[in-house]
């Protein structure tokens, strides 16, 4: 049997849903048009169980004002005695329903004592007998959740500022393929999107949905169609003060909606990781260093491998074993301490090579068996695997893994483009450094990218585009970078330029440059690139390398 009838615009499906369930939680029998029978007319329906109701809440809103079926639902109601009135957006209600009394739910969350809600209660007690609002001792709030160990967002329901109802859809759809795109980043820890849909349009502080949902950044967007074109604008909230750390906007036609959403999503996501990280090492930077667990050690130790410095590497290593020790089961901080062993390999950082080529292989393998489907961890793996193995196999096959669970993750890119340059395959090396700058293009990862753009087009025998891109680096770090500068400018008749790398090479390893083409160049030709701008380099006395 039907004691309420629930009256809403189609835009505000959600809520009413959640309102008619508050209300069978009570006891009450609730109906609303999603129950419709397939084989009768709507009105017949619709007038039987509005008939049949002994209350009838209306629930208002800046789309329901403008409906002629809320508008005939709300005046029967009305002049039958049995009308329940609520606003969830602040809207104007139209007359004469502007004079009624009307519960204020714009920022109701489904709590029980809320007043706006204990209104409701009581006026549909009052008509159909049964349960009563909660007594007023029992007003206080619910405590804020907890804030998980790892960074937490929330992407709230868009905006569509299309003017167009038909628009929702898509503004809808945005959001769930940015939800999907943010969850296979295992670092970040997402709202699921039926969790956010209850904000829509509401006017809620950033401070009181994280309270509510329990993260530390929010994510809002807007969606504007006009004609064949569409705007997506997007800003990342720091949900602690409100203050905006990233905003961006996306201008496209709609040729393809779900290409687009797919573009969007991809690269909101890419920029939302390295944002929300570099986020939480300044937290982390500002806390005392007494008692640190594991994730702040790894949070740590990120900027100190970014460094690319010889002293630095060696101190996100010690950090990372260290949150090892704290945690043996964190697979993202033995994955990356497994790079940090090659990157000692690689760049000749070490007096015991032997050792971290063992130490290196030893983690690499455990955080294989760790690392699931955390694709940044994975990722990790197949940059320790590439330098510590002689075959490039299985790191190319763990890398393949990694982009297919997250093609969203820029530093898989990066780790994809490196191995490629290493395969000898330029072409492909240099797409991906492409796509990892594009969803990344703040951090250092693309200092990264670029000067390994330059080693894949002195693979390519395109001295002068690789010149300034290898010259980019402005801090030499790997021994190979001075033979390639060497070679490069060797090629380019830039003999003095060359002999200055040359010297800075001997400076700084003990390995020639033949020794290290045979370490990073698979192919003879690219190989012999080398061997023949050294050897432009060291004509007329230059000297032997």
């Amino acid at each position: 049997m039907t004691d309420i009838f629930i009256s809403y615009a189609r835009s505000t499906e959600a809520e009413a849903k959640r309102i008619a369930e508050a209300l069978r939680s009570l006891g009450y029998g609730v109906w609303r048009d999603d129950e419709l029978p397939a084989h009768r007319a709507y009105a017949e329906v619709i007038e039987e169980r509005l008939q049949a109701a002994k209350a009838v809440v209306v629930v208002w809103s800046a789309e329901a004002v403008k409906s002629q079926w809320v508008f005939s639902e709300a005046n029967r109601a009305r002049e039958d005695g049995k009308l329940v009135q609520l606003n969830i957006d602040g809207a104007r209600l139209p007359m004469p329903f502007d004079s009624i009394q009307c519960a204020d739910l714009a920022a109701w969350d489904g709590v029980a004592q809320t007043p706006g809600w204990r209104k409701v209660v009581a006026s549909v007690a009052e008509l159909i007998g049964g349960a009563r609002a909660p007594p007023a001792r029992d007003l206080a709030p619910d405590p804020p959740l907890a804030l998980p160990s790892r960074p937490s967002i929330a992407v709230m329901p868009f905006a569509n500022l299309s003017g167009d109802p038909e628009q929702d859809y898509f503004a809808d759809g945005m959001v769930e393929e940015i939800v999907a795109a943010l969850t296979r980043n295992r670092a970040v820890f997402v709202i699921a999107s039926s969790s956010t849909s209850g904000f829509r349009g509401r006017s809620v502080s950033p401070q009181e949905i994280a309270r509510r949902l329990g993260v530390r950044y929010i994510l809002e967007g807007s969606v504007r169609k006009a004609g064949g074109r569409v705007r997506i604008a997007v800003r990342l909230l720091d949900a602690a003060d409100g203050a905006q750390m990233w905003a961006d906007r996306f201008d496209d036609t709609l040729e393809d909606v779900f290409a687009l959403q797919d573009q969007v999503a991809l690269s909101v996501a890419g920029i939302i990781e390295p944002t929300v990280q570099a986020a939480e090492i300044r937290k982390v930077a500002k806390r005392p260093t007494e008692s640190l667990g594991g994730y702040d050690l790894f949070l740590r130790a990120q900027p100190l491998f970014w460094a690319f410095q010889k002293e630095t590497m060696a101190e996100a290593l010690v950090l990372l074993e260290r949150a090892v020790a704290l945690d043996s089961e964190f697979g993202m901080a033995v994955a990356m301490a497994a790079t940090c062993h090659r990157m000692m390999v690689d760049f000749q950082w070490s007096d015991d090579i032997a050792a971290h080529r063992a130490a290196g292989l030893d983690l690499a393998t455990r955080a294989l068996a760790l690392a699931g489907d955390d694709a940044r961890a994975l990722a990790h793996v197949a940059s320790a695997l590439m330098g510590l193995e002689p075959s490039p196999d299985r790191a190319a096959t763990v890398i393949e893994r990694a982009l297919s669970l997250n093609p969203g993750c820029a530093y898989a890119w990066l780790v994809s483009g490196l191995l490629h340059t290493r395969l000898g395959e330029p072409d492909r090396a240099v797409a991906d450094f492409e796509t990892a700058v594009r969803l990344d293009p703040l951090s250092a990862i693309r200092g990264v990218a670029r000067w390994n753009t330059g080693l894949a087009r002195f693979q390519q025998g395109r001295f002068a585009e690789a010149l300034p891109l290898i010259l980019e680096q402005s801090t030499a770090v790997a021994p190979v970078w001075h033979a390639v500068l060497a070679a490069t400018c060797g090629h380019l008749g830039r003999i003095s330029e060359a002999r200055a790398a040359l010297a800075r090479l001997r400076a700084v390893s003990h390995l020639s440059a033949e020794d290290l083409g045979d370490l990073w160049f698979r192919k003879a030709e690219h190989r012999g690139l080398l061997a023949d701008g050294i050897a432009l380099a060291e004509a007329d006395g230059g000297g032997a390398v």
